[in-house]
């Protein structure tokens, strides 16, 4: 089931497979650089859309090109395969809006 907390060993192996995400704070964490403001909203804009319909919303921090990310189920009380799911849509949707 999505909505059950991952092991530890879970997670590390999300880590380890996908270098650019982190933990933080109990919560994955992952910092997205575009190469201005309207890319990184526009990536912002993408995730909204599927975050709302997978009622799965991400904690999030934008300034100028930078959008900081973090992401944990709240009512699982710490990080699930949705916070998984979501990271990977993430980063598909990053690599089709030019990084920097």
């Amino acid at each position: 089931m999505d909505n059950l907390k991952v092991s530890k060993d879970e997670l590390l192996e999300f880590i380890s497979e996908n270098q650019q995400w982190s933990m933080n704070d109990n919560k994955l964490h992952c910092e997205f650089i575009f190469n201005n403001f309207v890319a990184a909203f526009g990536f912002m804009t993408q995730v909204a859309l599927i975050a709302e319909r997978e009622n799965h919303h991400p904690e999030w921090l934008n300034v100028y090109k930078k959008v900081v990310v973090n992401l944990t189920t709240h009512e699982a009380g710490g990080i699930t395969k949705k916070d998984f799911k979501l990271a990977k849509v993430m980063d598909k949707i990053a690599e089709h809006i030019n990084l920097k």
